[in-house]
């Protein structure tokens, strides 16, 4: 009896439009964002904010949803979730957000920001959330199905969603359904969010995927590597680094074509390459990655040939421990940032728990101006102990918010437009939280706000903000990633 196979046959997609022929019309049409980065900074002050909150993984048979948080200190309700928008179905996990359209499309008065992306990492699932109706109540516009995902192209586990200047948005994809990371690739969606196909030109899929950004005027993107989706969630095992299931590459594609240029091999200096950014001023041809495990700062940059290079400059030192599962910790890099005048680097260690400001005028030589700690796992009260080389021992002093213990170490990051406030919350993935932070799993996570000096640099915690993501109506949960209504730096691209 013959058996059936199933066949996909992938669709590549093209982006609608010249993007630069629409960047041309800004002096005489205005979309949404703004015209310039610097533009951007003197906006109006952020008053919502929505985080993403996961239920999958947690052992709690309840959809994950998008909350909104009223972050205008003149609230009354300041520091709360105001509302809670459900998602339809079980067993998401949403973790990253973009938006439909953002300053990448200020070019073109037809656009409008108005439908925050909602990838759902474990299902595979896109949803768009209409935030416009009411900024504070948002609802489920669309729901693009896994199905019509793998069956048109093969994808599966979307990531990092862009909006472009042709109104297409695309979203990288970890791997195929069955969690290979060979079948990772960028899925185009078009401003009715249906499936165009796959954005890379046929054989021209990275290695891993991860994160991207694009660079129009340079004409490239260039996208990161985590692991293959059948590793990761599952857990971190550091064997399957050595197995060859994590990446350590760079893949630099021509911009819009979608023609893989230069694979850029960061050896073991750049172990988990996770998120990457260009500086914003879109004529500049030098950006940043976060290598988490091997907790770098690593700088790309152009070369006269057109070819790419890369240098780490900024190391956080692994940490001497005791009573942890290796001798040696690790910071693990999972997010960062840069401020809209390119003027600072944020980034955080997820496992040590600081955060870190680094003034980056000079981007091939930063320095360390700011550092706080608000969390980690040789805090004091902890069974780990920190060594420093002497042979005696140390924990880290972290204060209470609110009457609340930080527990877990920060994760994600958000930058006011102004860069005076950034927002930090403390879960990375469920699989990885339940290992690392179980306590975080058991109590649910926060969300904090630190107090930035814009002017000479130094970080501190705002003693009147706690978000309590353990006091939901549903029972503790975990919070990932943050958005503005109106864009901000890791959601917006200038052309």
């Amino acid at each position: 009896m013959a058996t059936e196979v199933e066949v996909v046959v992938l669709q590549q997609a093209s982006i609608g439009e010249n993007q630069m022929a629409k960047a041309n019309h800004t002096c005489c049409t205005q979309g949404p964002g703004y015209a310039t980065p610097i533009d951007a900074m003197a906006g109006p002050k952020e008053s919502l904010i929505y985080v993403t909150c996961v239920y999958t993984g947690t052992g709690k048979e309840i959809p994950d949803f998008l909350g909104t948080v009223d972050v205008d200190p003149a609230s009354k309700t300041y520091s709360q979730v105001i509302h809670r928008l459900p998602m339809p179905n079980l067993g998401d996990e949403l973790h990253h957000s973009g938006w439909n359209a953002c300053s990448s499309c200020y070019g073109d008065s037809a656009a409008s920001r108005r439908f925050l992306v909602l990838p759902a990492l474990v299902s595979g699932r896109i949803y768009a959330v209409d935030t416009q109706k009411d900024p504070r109540a948002p609802t489920v516009h669309k729901v693009v199905e896994p199905a019509d995902i793998t069956g048109k192209t093969g994808l599966a586990y979307p990531h990092t969603a862009h909006c472009l200047a042709s109104g297409d948005i695309m979203v990288s994809c970890l791997g195929d359904k069955e969690g290979k990371a060979e079948g990772n690739g960028f899925l185009l969606l078009d401003s009715d969010f249906n499936v165009k196909g796959r954005w890379e030109k046929p054989g021209h899929s990275p290695l891993f995927g991860y994160d991207y950004w694009y660079q129009p005027r340079h004409k490239t993107m260039i996208s990161t590597s985590w692991g293959a989706p059948s590793a990761f969630t599952q857990g971190f095992n550091l064997q399957h680094v050595s197995d060859g299931l994590y990446g350590r590459h760079l893949h630099v594609y021509s911009w819009p074509d979608g023609e893989l240029k230069q694979t850029i091999d960061l050896g073991p200096d750049g172990l988990l390459p996770l998120e990457i950014r260009f500086l914003h001023d879109p004529t500049k041809d030098t950006g940043f990655v976060g290598c988490a495990l091997s907790s770098n700062m690593v700088r790309f940059f152009k070369n006269s040939d057109e070819s790419w290079s890369h240098e780490v400059v900024i190391s956080v030192k692994p940490v001497k421990v005791q009573n942890w599962i290796l001798p040696e910790m690790p910071g693990l890099i999972t997010d960062f940032l840069i401020s809209l005048d390119d003027r600072f680097l944020y980034f955080v260690n997820w496992l040590h728990g600081d955060i870190r400001q680094y003034d980056i005028v000079d981007p091939t030589s930063p320095v360390l101006v700011g550092q706080v700690w608000v969390g980690g796992l040789f805090q004091k009260g902890s069974s780990v102990v920190a060594e420093n080389e002497d042979g005696t021992t140390y924990q880290v002093d972290v204060p209470q918010v609110k009457g609340h213990r930080l527990i877990g170490g920060p994760q994600m990051i958000q930058l006011s437009l102004d860069g005076k406030r950034l927002y930090v919350t403390n879960s990375l993935f469920s699989k990885w939280d339940k290992q690392f932070y179980p306590e975080v799993v058991e109590k649910g996570s926060h969300m904090l706000q630190i107090d930035v000096n814009n002017e000479k640099g130094g970080l501190a915690i705002n003693p009147n903000f706690y978000v309590d993501f353990g006091a939901e109506p549903g029972g503790p949960c975990l919070a990932h990633e943050m958005r503005y209504p109106g864009g901000d730096c890791t959601s917006d691209i200038w052309i």
